[in-house]
């Protein structure tokens, strides 16, 4: 590999003196490193690039850093040095991001098991090792090369332990630079440098209010300069802070606003696109695509405004304020991107959101296909919460033909298909047709499956074409992805027993196949029917000696739904718990009730060995682990209550509470055991009364986070309506 001569010289021999093969990487030996050092200087340009992704890939994955980074450094800062280095900037930038990544992580992972076993302090000694060569960004940051500047300025606010130094430093760089940019990466960085070294404070803290409340001072750095103050001195936000932002971001972007005119707005004009590999499943492809979608930012501001959002938290209503503006704002890359920062803060916290709601639906615009998709995508993630956009939704759908769904346009395609499954979500039929094209045509019909699910009036149209791509499934196959298992669960949801045949033939041929794992979601499916599904008895009952315990436990709960005998399924049960953490067979003794009494001596065995192992991680202050054992806790509680009733109530709250602190995602399966439990469950009140007064909606992040939030709110309104007039109990002697 040929290197631009007079580079950083003896720099080959340097590296041919490391033993690169004993240090590693991400995907092993560090024996290639060199090579990108090398291609990092390469003339070529295609070259350079090729070896800076590599690095960041692998030597620098997902922030991690391995002995073959550490080793690397030296070689990083002889080319940063070297003028002659091509792309300076992207050296100093990646030295930049290996110190951010070490400080970020040296108390975290003060100590980690290095590839010999042992005991490593990578992460404080590589951070040190940066602190070491702060100067060198103090040198960098006076290049004339913008771009190494700009890296640079960035590395004074993480790597300078003098903070009247470093504030000296950033205050002097704000005079000599002149563009907007560089000037709010200055601003930027003194906020860093002030919430890493909190000794920076007190000349900082001046600064930013001169500039801030400076009039004559550029309205884009008076901005930079009220945000990051609110960052690093939350205190000073009071009631001018948000309107003046507001005003300055009209100073910004000062072009009248223009009246829209849904009446008067025509069809996409957007080109034709190039279809994806059609070797690479919909699903797939599409994942990629919104992962560098989402990375995008289509307006200058965004980054600030972001900070600002997270700088104002709970301030419910300046939130609310400021998004306005931005979705209202005359400039398109400004209105695009407020509306993810409404959607996080609609799925974040409580509260009325009526208005940013209707918002959003405002930038369901036809001539505008990129814009609508992503506010589509917005609100299809709101579940019920995107009501008071339904006719906005509707409007935007019948805007275009049902065949738009298979548009040769792309972005048009997709800004069709996510308001057709927004509007889904809300149970209007209107998305129907499109749907119906949907399944007919197979374009992108992994999309409209799951979709399908919330139309079950319209159930007699869609079975039959959800039998039929159930029936085009190959068995013989591994099935990869999700696309059988949202098949039967929308089935399932449909509830037409039109699909019982067709779920009770696909059960036999994916187990004459041994594909267990599609067999599962079948029998889960097939049971969901009930009596209704009793034709699939015969095909059913054998499964319940099948081979694999999870086709076993699913044919067992299938076989109870079916024909409700506990004289059958009961002693199956027994067997199915028997193995660890069988949360189906848990679920199973629970539904059947009373008469699984004979597993409650196995059930109450796998709490207390449940209780007595998170005991242990707390008393090694490994509590951490028992995020995942509160599940454990949760079923199994569960299950008791439903068997055994007020004798285990006791037990029952106390688990329950326990898995609930622990691990907030339980909250939902926690509150509807404890709502099950009625006047038993009075001492989980306080708690419950916490849950319905916080402002912030819980930790869980799954796709259906909204829809589980307003689920726990309802239950919780329910309790506390239930329970707090009650009596107390009166104690036992004195009845």
């Amino acid at each position: 590999m040929s290197v631009l001569p007079g580079i950083v010289p003896g720099m080959i021999n340097d590296l041919n003196s490391i033993d690169w093969a004993a240090l590693e990487h991400a995907y092993g030996p560090g024996d290639d490193v060199p090579g990108w050092l090398c291609g990092m200087v390469s003339p070529d340009p295609d070259t350079r690039k090729e070896a800076f992704s590599d690095f960041y890939s692998k030597a620098l994955h997902q922030g991690s850093v391995y002995s073959s980074t550490v080793a690397s450094l030296p070689f990083l800062f002889a080319m940063a040095d070297d003028p002659a280095t091509p792309d300076r900037g992207a050296v100093v930038a990646l030295l930049l991001n290996i110190g951010r990544e070490v400080i970020d992580a040296e108390e975290i992972y003060a100590v980690v098991c290095g590839p010999d076993g042992e005991d490593s302090t990578i992460y404080p000694d590589t951070a040190n090792l940066m602190r070491e060569h702060a100067d060198a960004f103090v040198a960098y940051a006076c290049d004339p090369d913008p771009r190494v500047r700009g890296a640079a300025i960035e590395g004074l606010g993480l790597f300078l332990d003098d903070a009247e130094r470093a504030v000296a430093l950033l205050r002097d760089h704000l005079e000599t630079e002149s563009g907007a940019a560089e000037r709010g990466l200055v601003v930027r960085t003194m906020a860093d440098l002030v919430l890493r070294l909190p000794a920076a404070a007190g000349p900082a803290r001046p600064w930013f209010d001169a500039l801030a409340d400076n009039g004559s001072t550029a309205p884009d750095t008076r901005l930079a300069a009220l945000v990051h103050r609110a960052r690093c001195a939350p205190e000073s936000v009071d009631d001018r802070t948000v309107p003046t932002a507001i005003l300055l971001l009209r100073e910004i972007t000062p072009s009248p606003r223009l009246e829209e005119d849904r009446a008067s707005t025509g069809p996409c004009t957007c080109e034709a696109e190039p279809e994806p590999d059609p070797d690479v499943p919909g699903h797939i492809a599409a994942a990629f695509d919104d992962l560098e979608r989402h990375g995008r930012v289509h307006a200058a501001t965004t980054p600030l405004l972001t900070a600002f959002h997270e700088a104002l938290g709970a301030r419910f209503d300046d939130r609310e304020a400021l998004l306005t503006e931005q979705l209202r704002s005359a400039d398109p890359g400004t209105r695009y991107d407020a509306i993810d920062m409404a959607r996080r803060l609609i799925t974040s916290w409580r509260g009325d959101h009526t208005r940013l709601v209707r918002l959003i639906g405002d930038r369901l615009q036809p001539h505008d296909s990129y814009t609508a998709a992503a506010a589509a995508e917005a609100l299809g993630q709101l579940a019920g919460l995107a009501e008071p956009a339904r006719e906005a939704l509707a409007a935007y759908v019948t805007e275009h033909r049902p065949d738009a769904w298979a548009s040769p346009h792309r972005v048009l395609r997709r800004a069709h298909q996510q308001a057709v499954v927004a509007l889904a979500g809300l149970g209007d039929e209107r998305a129907l047709p499109s749907l119906l094209v949907a399944l007919d045509t197979g374009t992108d019909a992994w999309r409209a499956v799951p979709a399908a699910c919330h139309l079950p009036h319209a159930a007699a149209q869609l079975t039959p074409r959800l039998v039929r791509r159930l029936a085009e499934v190959d068995h013989s196959r591994e099935q990869f992805g999700f696309g059988l298992t949202a098949l039967t669960r929308t089935l399932s949801r449909l509830g037409d027993p039109a699909a019982v045949p067709a779920l009770a033939c696909t059960v036999h041929t994916a187990v004459r196949h041994k594909q267990w794992h599609t067999a599962e979601p079948v029998l889960k499916a097939l049971a969901s029917f009930g009596p209704r599904a009793a034709s699939a008895l015969n095909v059913v009952r054998p499964l319940t000696d099948a081979d694999n315990v999870g086709v076993r436990t699913a044919a067992a709960s299938c076989v109870w739904e079916l024909e409700r005998r506990p004289e059958t399924v009961v002693p199956l049960l027994e067997r199915l718990l028997e193995h660890h953490r069988n949360f189906d067979a848990i679920d199973l003794a629970g539904r059947i009730g009373p008469p699984a009494a004979p597993v409650l001596p196995r059930l109450r065995q796998i709490l207390s060995d449940q209780a007595e192992e998170n005991a242990r991680n707390e008393s090694n202050d490994a509590a951490v682990l028992n995020t995942g054992n509160a599940w454990t806790l949760v079923r199994t509680a569960s299950a008791l209550w439903d068997i055994a009733g007020d004798c285990e109530a006791d037990t029952v709250v106390s688990a329950l509470l326990n898995a609930w602190k622990d691990n907030d995602s339980t909250a939902r399966d926690v509150l509807a055991c404890l709502n099950r439990m009625g006047q038993a469950a009075r001492p989980a009140l306080p708690r419950i009364k916490t849950t319905l007064e916080q402002p912030h909606r819980g930790n869980d992040r799954w796709s259906d986070a909204v829809a589980s939030d307003l689920e726990i709110e309802r239950i919780c309104r329910s309790l506390v309506t239930r329970l707090q007039n009650l009596p107390e109990p009166t104690p036992a002697g004195e009845q």
